[in-house]
């Protein structure tokens, strides 16, 4: 199947992206939630490949690779899972993961098995910009975008991020671990700025901390998407197999908001 590519998913208005745990709680139900949300209006899915030390997150998505791992669930089981999807959707699909678990599975042959089954870019929230030169040259040579993240720092710093990211910018809205919060405070749109005026080729989406359709509605007034991860993973952790309608409906709600 031809895949699209990560700027696909922002071409028709605002991108919604929703972050799931791979494995949680059972692989094949991960298959049918990525079903699930692209059919409920999702433009691009991360999903999380588990990790025993998770530091940005939070204890929900920690919890989900807890469980994701207490069930068995390996790097390679998970790409097994990614080439059946990409026999039914081209949906762009990013890993979002560690650095220890690329490194030990081996960063070429990690980096070439994701384009291999058709993954269009890899996020590694534990590797500073200075230190991403060793997972972007593998990357760059085998066409997977090594998708950045900016938090609310310096302008310098989120300029020189911009210039040199690719697929898109992954702002983090609040300084701290993932999980959902009442309000975001920081000035999104002042981050966003900087980026368009460093590369206006470049969307950005914001991320951590968005878990109702009136956060989603605000930041994507602000950006070129949302990601949405702990609220969607909430849902899973209470419903398990049965979570997929109502991780479908959730969705569904928050793409709507932001395309009003």
């Amino acid at each position: 199947m031809n895949n699209k590519t990560i700027k696909s998913a922002f071409e028709n208005g605002k991108a919604f992206i929703p972050f799931i745990t791979a494995g949680d709680p059972s692989l094949d139900v991960t298959e049918e939630l990525i079903y699930a949300m692209e059919e409920a209006g999702a433009d691009l899915i991360e999903i999380g490949i588990p990790f025993s030390d998770p530091t940005a997150e939070g204890p929900v998505i920690q919890a989900a690779n807890e469980r994701a791992l207490g069930g068995g669930v390996t790097t390679d089981k998970i790409f097994d899972m990614v080439e059946k999807v990409r026999k039914k959707t081209d949906i762009p699909l990013v890993f979002m993961t560690y650095a220890n678990v690329v490194y030990s599975y081996d960063t070429e042959k990690f980096v070439k098995r994701a384009k291999e089954i058709g993954m269009q870019g890899l996020i590694l929230p534990d590797v500073p910009f200075e230190e991403k030169e060793e997972f972007d040259s593998v990357c760059k040579k085998n066409g997977l975008d090594l998708v950045s993240l900016i938090a609310p720092t310096s302008h310098d710093r989120i300029r020189t991020i911009a210039k040199e990211a690719s697929g898109f910018l992954y702002c983090v809205s609040s300084l701290g671990v993932t999980g959902m919060r009442s309000t975001i405070t920081t000035d999104i749109g002042g981050m966003v700025k900087l980026v368009r005026e460093a590369n206006p080729e470049l969307p950005a989406a914001i991320g951590f901390g968005i878990s109702n359709a009136e956060t989603a509605k605000a930041m994507a007034e602000k950006a070129d998407g949302v990601i949405v991860g702990s609220a969607i993973v909430k849902i899973i952790a209470e419903y398990g197999k049965e979570a997929v309608p109502r991780v479908a409906e959730f969705v569904r709600e928050l793409k709507g908001a932001i395309t009003e």
